[in-house]
């Protein structure tokens, strides 16, 4: 059997095609920042696009499952074969896969002139496909250890599946039972794979510079906390304005920042690449302290900028911060980051916070909306620009 150095090399078509990160996380980036150039001048009803869903259910669904499923596709596509031991895939089938992404975002897109259900069988195909990809490599090499991602990869097609019922439906898909379990599976894949990535890198980097401090090891409080985050995760997909459910977010909140505040990375403030996974991770129990207030007092918050914590800040960081620093290593870069990465990572951070803080001035919202867009894109812009080469040249020859 060819090695996965030896399946690369037998390919010679584009080199965007010899590793998955590399078309889904070009797409992603360049997604993210197009569909937020596209949802601006929609908040201000300046356009008008051709898509059957709302202009905020729209925004909730291209950044959920459009953008998050892309980031997720391109990081398994790369991990998996690691925890399998098995050849990844690469050539045409990876180029179809990638098609199904972008026929799903064009579908959704044009959806106005599809019938509901073509539009959702054809945006679901790329993650059931990606789902089956992941079952098959997960049983051949018998990496048991990883059905729970597979498991959280299914509750993300499931959401989106939801998602569309709803927006076919006529219902406020944008805060429907969808974007909640989608949400929450989302939540739940940072949880345990940020659970394992963020000590172990911030634990090489530490070890490197030659700094003592270590961070936790992995015990039985991580699994606590990961199993007291999927309860209240649960409730809050089942009954998202009970007071109970606002209290467990809250509590989950806490445990999570102590879960995060035990992995040193108060000591990584020098490389960019390292302290933004905590930041990342950090948008967990931000979160989750935030949606429960806006549960409990909703006059002092409002749902949808608590919910942004989660969706812009937890999953917009931390995918951000995955994409760079896989796409540095994969490439054969030196995993440190320059000015402009740091700016990137500054750009990300300043637009979920100026997100967050139109919930609190609703009197400055519109221009808080911009602002927060603006930033966003221009954080995008910046990972396109930086690493879009790096995705789609080849790796340079040592």
């Amino acid at each position: 059997m060819a090695s996965t150095a030896e399946q690369m090399r037998a390919w010679t078509g584009p080199a965007l095609l010899t590793y998955g990160f590399r078309p889904f996380f070009l797409f992603a980036g360049l997604w993210a920042g197009l569909a937020m150039a596209l949802w601006v001048p929609m908040l201000a009803g300046h356009l008008e696009l051709p898509t059957a869903f709302d202009p905020v259910s729209w925004h909730a669904h291209e950044l959920l499952f459009g953008y998050l499923g892309a980031v997720v596709a391109g990081f398994l596509l790369t991990a998996v074969p690691n925890w399998t031991g098995r050849l990844p895939i690469v050539g045409w089938p990876l180029a179809g896969l990638a098609g199904l992404w972008l026929a799903g975002r064009l579908a959704v897109f044009f959806s106005a002139a599809l019938s509901p259900l073509i539009v959702a069988l054809i945006d679901l195909a790329c993650l059931i496909v990606l789902a089956g990809v992941i079952a098959r490599e997960i049983v051949a090499g018998q990496n048991w250890r990883n059905l729970i991602v597979l498991a959280m990869l299914l509750v993300l097609t499931i959401g989106n599946a939801v998602f569309h019922w709803e927006a076919a439906s006529g219902a406020y898909a944008a805060q429907g039972l969808g974007l909640r379990i989608g949400l929450a599976a989302g939540i739940m894949m940072i949880t345990v794979i940020g659970g394992r990535i963020v000590p172990s890198f911030t634990r090489n980097w530490l070890v490197r510079e030659g700094d003592p401090a270590r961070p936790s090891a992995v015990g039985p409080f991580d699994k606590a906390a990961i199993l007291l985050t999927l309860f209240v995760l649960c409730a809050w997909v089942v009954m998202p304005e009970r007071a109970v459910t606002g209290g467990g977010l809250i509590l989950a909140g806490v445990v999570q920042a102590v879960r995060l505040g035990r992995w040193a990375g108060w000591r990584t403030g020098t490389e960019p690449l390292v302290w933004i996974l905590h930041v990342g991770y950090g948008f967990v129990p931000l979160g989750s302290l935030a949606i429960g207030v806006s549960i409990l007092i909703p006059d002092l918050l409002q749902l949808a900028a608590a919910q942004h914590l989660w969706m812009a800040g937890a999953i917009g960081v931390m995918t951000v911060a995955v994409m760079t620093r896989a796409t540095l290593g994969h490439t054969g870069r030196a995993l440190t980051a320059g000015k402009g990465t740091g700016a990137v990572y500054l750009a990300l951070i300043l637009s979920v916070l100026a997100r967050m803080l139109a919930g609190f001035l609703p009197d400055m919202a519109a221009g808080l909306y911009s602002l927060a867009g603006g930033l966003w894109l221009l954080a995008f812009l910046g990972f396109a620009i930086l690493y879009g080469p790096l995705l789609l040249l080849p790796k340079p020859v040592r």
